[in-house]
């Protein structure tokens, strides 16, 4: 994909920071209505929404530059911060929650107009539900993590308001006022198990993991097509950068081959490759096939 429909995405990135304004303004309203901490704290993570969705925006914004002299490989890698902050956010929500939650389960009250309070926590988690789809349909489409983490974190957020509603209908039945704190303590908890998984994933990609074992088997598939008794290859390589992928690798041919021959060969892999894997980028040393030191593996650092 290109620079241009990569900075195409950030539209959605303005998507997810107006649902966040929205639905702060919806959670806060029903939070003031009712008085209860777990609708408190359900709008306390929309904050954290918001925030996310604006370094969300400047991570795609950063992730579209082209490559220049200072960051030959281009700017993808700005996608992984994005997500790592995601899950550091989440993190901070939950505790956020916690420490609300906790005082409330010391301190119970009684809550107020739950019937309105309730109507609006659904008008937000509808909302949260539908732009958090939008946004995972678009990370897995672009192989974007920034939206794909945002879509996910609008997910929590859909969860956490279920959660909370469920429990102001239980406290209005029942009368057990403790129960709305002690839902937003599950639900804490609940999304810290979110923010973990999104903090390995950004991890995973800074530290430049293999290709998922999908695409690493696309690539052996197009190299096992060339293979013959003239043509091998070996210490083939792969990584992963946003939405970039690279694979490297040694590809050995008769020392009697010119350079054109080789050079040749190594386009029509080249193309095979770009058509197996979408935005790949590909680096191919060529060998002798008779030198044993052909079949030495780059140093590893």
């Amino acid at each position: 994909m290109g620079v241009t429909n990569r900075a195409r995405l950030q539209r959605f990135a303005w998507l997810s920071i107006g649902a966040a304004i929205a639905t702060i303004a919806l959670k806060t309203g029903a939070w003031w209505v009712t008085g209860s901490v777990g609708l408190l704290s359900d709008a306390a993570e929309s904050v954290v929404n918001l925030v996310a969705a604006v370094v969300a925006l400047i991570a795609l914004r950063v992730a579209a530059r082209p490559a220049d002299d200072n960051h030959n490989f281009g700017h993808a890698k700005a996608e992984y911060f994005s997500a790592g902050v995601e899950g550091a956010m989440i993190f901070v929500a939950a505790a956020v929650i916690l420490v609300a939650a906790v005082e409330r389960l010391l301190h119970p009250r009684p809550l107020e107009s739950l019937g309105v309070g309730v109507l609006i926590s659904v008008v937000a988690a509808a909302l949260n539900g539908a732009v958090a789809l939008i946004l995972i349909r678009a990370g897995r489409q672009y192989r974007s993590i920034t939206l794909t983490a945002d879509g996910k974190h609008l997910l929590t957020d859909l969860v956490t308001t279920v959660g909370v509603v469920v429990g102001i209908i239980v406290v209005a039945v029942t009368g057990w006022e403790r129960l709305d704190p002690v839902i937003a303590i599950a639900v804490a908890i609940n999304i810290l198990f979110v923010g973990y998984r999104l903090v390995v994933e950004s991890t995973s990609g800074l530290m430049d993991a293999v290709l998922p074992a999908a695409e690493v088997a696309e690539i052996d598939g197009v190299l096992d097509g060339f293979r013959s008794d003239d043509v091998e290859f070996h210490d083939v390589r792969t990584r992963e950068s946003g939405h970039l992928r690279f694979v490297q690798m040694h590809m050995l041919v008769p020392g009697r081959w010119s350079v054109q021959e080789g050079h040749d060969l190594a386009e029509a892999v080249e193309g095979r490759l770009d058509e197996a894997v979408e935005d790949l980028v590909v680096t191919i040393h060529i060998e002798p096939l008779e030198d044993p030191r052909s079949y030495e593996a780059h140093r590893r650092p």
